[in-house]
Parts: C-alpha cells; structure tokens; sequence
C-alpha cells in the first residue's frame, strides 16, 4: 500500500509542481560552506569577515565568486575560483552531506501523488548533480537549474519561474521549499505559495522566515502521514 501524503493545511491542494532550494533544504550542507570560505580566504591571507556569509546568501556560485574576487581582490579568474570551491567542497558532498530528515519519504509521496518536482539552487551544478545522484533522489526531479542560468540569483524570481517552465507548471500552482530569507522572498516574488524549512545554520532567522512564508516545518516528516 503507498503511503498517502498528509495534506497539512491543505498546501498541496492545487500544488502541481513541488519546487526545491537544495542546500539546507534537501540536504543538510549549510554548515560546510563557512569552513570552505575561511579556507580558501587563508590562502590569500584573509581572515574570514564576519558579515560575509549573510552578505552572500541567495547569490549564485557565479555572483558569488565575483563578489570575492572584488571584494578581496583575488588575483584569480572567476572560472578559477568556482572550480577551486568544486575541488574543495567536492569530497564532503560526496560522504558527508546526508539528506534532511524525512526528504526521501516525503519525495516518493509527492512521486505518487502525481506531483511534478524540480530544484532550483545557488550552487554550481557540478556539485548538485553530485549529491542528488550519490543519495539516489535523481530520478525524482524533472527540472535542475542553477542561479548561474538565470540573469540574477536570489531574492530574484528569476530561478524559480525557470524552474516552473521546465516543468510547464503555473507559478500560482508551485509551492517552493527554502530555508534562508533570500529564497523565500524569490518564491514569492515567483507567485508562489512558500513552505520555510528549518535549518540550524539559520536558526536566528527562524521568526522572520516563518513571517515571510505562508506555512513553515521543521521536518518534511510533518508532512507525511
């Protein structure tokens, strides 16, 4: 017998597509990535800023290492940059980054219900296309992009309405899964309904997140009956 999904609030009614931030969302990988900064940062001889990982939230990998290379003056290319993040990032999403609690079950039931799922992340696509393969969650996405294909990253809607037209989904008929604020603002921004997603690494946000959002959980479990 499938599970039935628990239809908490009546969200999915009139969901048609089930749209995806991946870091912090899906998997949990939010705290590698100051590690990986303070790193590559020392290399160069700079201490990691305090301000630096709110100031980068939402952008692309490609933003992203721009901003670097202006703000520190890296002498390396933008390209360089984002394949140096690759390299170092790359074994701890291959055996260290786990799904979040309750995704797997939570997918098969969308998968049942019919209904359509994409991602639609900051981060490289080298990278995403690794993790969703080595946790075998691949096969349930239709539609994987990245902010560096659209013209700008998050809080822009423009990742999520990509996302949308892969899947030939309305925005109104989307309902977005994100757990830091830039996110949940380019969903709605989208047209889209917005589900915030505990994550400990934005533990301090969690009031304004659950403000800006139309519902929120800290574990998919709450969603599966």
């Amino acid at each position: 017998m499938k599970n039935k999904m628990t239809l908490k609030r009546e969200i999915f009614q009139g969901i048609e597509a089930v749209l995806f931030d991946l870091d912090g969302t899906l998997v949990d990988s939010m705290w590698m990535w100051e590690n990986i900064d303070r790193e590559y940062l020392r290399h160069f001889g700079i201490e990691l800023p305090e301000d630096l990982q709110v100031l980068v939230q939402g952008m692309s990998f490609s933003e992203t290492a721009v901003y670097f290379k202006e703000r520190f003056l890296i002498p390396d290319s933008v390209e360089d940059i984002k394949a140096e993040w690759n390299r170092m990032a790359w074994d701890k999403y291959s055996n260290e980054v786990p799904l979040k609690e309750g995704v797997l079950t939570f997918l098969e039931n969308l998968k049942n219900e019919g209904i359509l799922m994409g991602i639609a992340t900051s981060n490289s696509k080298e990278l995403v296309e690794l993790v969703i393969a080595k946790l075998g969650v691949l096969e349930y996405f239709g539609s994987i992009r990245t902010s560096c294909e659209v013209a700008k990253g998050k809080p822009s809607p423009d990742i999520y309405l990509l996302v949308a037209e892969d899947l030939k989904a309305k925005a109104a008929n989307c309902l977005v899964f994100e757990d830091i604020i830039q996110g949940i603002q380019a969903g709605k921004s989208a047209g889209m309904k917005v589900c915030g997603v505990y994550d400990k690494y934005s533990e301090g946000d969690t009031d304004k997140k659950k403000e800006l959002s139309d519902y929120y959980i800290h574990s998919y479990l709450e969603l599966i009956g």
